[in-house]
C-alpha cells in the first residue's frame, strides 16, 4: 500500500506562533512533578500521574476496555495493565464483564475513584481560582469557551490525520 506525503501545512501566522508557545508553558507548568505532588497533597490522593490521567479518561467516559484507554491515553497498553492492577488493589477501579464480549473486561470507577477524581478536580479548580482571580466572569468565559472550540478543532484535525487501521479481532 503506498502513502502519498502529505502536503506540507502553509507558515504559521505569529498569533498561531504565540499560541503555540503560550501552550507550551501550560503543559510544562501543568506537569510539573511538584506540581503534581502539591495537588495531590491537596486533594488527599496518593496517585502518581499515570494513575490520575487513567482515573479522570475513565470519569470521562463510559467504562472502558484496557485496549480504549491505551489509545486515548497515547500509552502503552502494558502501562494502562500495570496502572489499572494497582488501582484495582487500591479500590480505585473494578474491572467489569464487557457486555458485548463477555470475554474481556471494561474498567469503571468504583466509589472511592469517584471521590479521589473529585477531589483532585476541586483541588486543580481551586488553585486555578487562585491563579485568575484578577479575571473578570467575562474574560473566564471567552477562555474557557475558545479552550474548548481549540480542542475540538484539535481533535477534529488529529481524527482526519490517523491512518486507517485494519479492523482487529473482537476481543482483543
Amino acid at each position: 500500500m503506498s502513502t502519498e506525503p502529505l502536503p506540507e501545512p502553509p507558515a504559521a501566522s505569529q498569533e498561531v506562533i504565540e499560541i503555540e508557545r503560550a501552550l507550551t508553558r501550560i503543559t510544562y507548568l501543568s506537569t510539573r512533578a511538584r506540581r503534581h505532588d502539591r495537588l495531590m497533597a491537596l486533594a488527599g490522593v496518593p496517585l502518581d500521574r499515570a494513575a490520575v490521567a487513567l482515573l479522570r479518561q475513565v470519569a470521562e467516559s463510559e467504562p472502558l476496555r484496557p485496549g480504549e484507554l491505551a489509545q486515548r491515553l497515547g500509552v502503552e497498553a502494558s502501562h494502562v495493565t500495570r496502572t489499572v492492577q494497582q488501582l484495582d488493589k487500591s479500590g480505585y477501579v473494578t474491572r467489569v464483564p464487557d457486555p458485548q464480549d463477555g470475554r474481556a473486561q471494561r474498567i469503571e470507577l468504583t466509589d472511592t475513584g469517584r471521590a479521589a477524581v473529585e477531589r483532585v478536580r476541586d483541588a486543580g479548580a481551586r488553585g486555578m481560582q487562585l491563579a485568575l482571580s484578577d479575571w473578570s466572569p467575562d474574560e473566564l468565559n471567552r477562555l474557557a469557551t475558545l479552550f474548548h472550540r481549540m480542542v475540538d478543532d484539535f481533535l477534529a484535525h488529529s481524527a482526519d490525520e490517523e491512518p486507517e487501521q485494519p479492523p482487529t479481532p473482537t476481543g482483543t
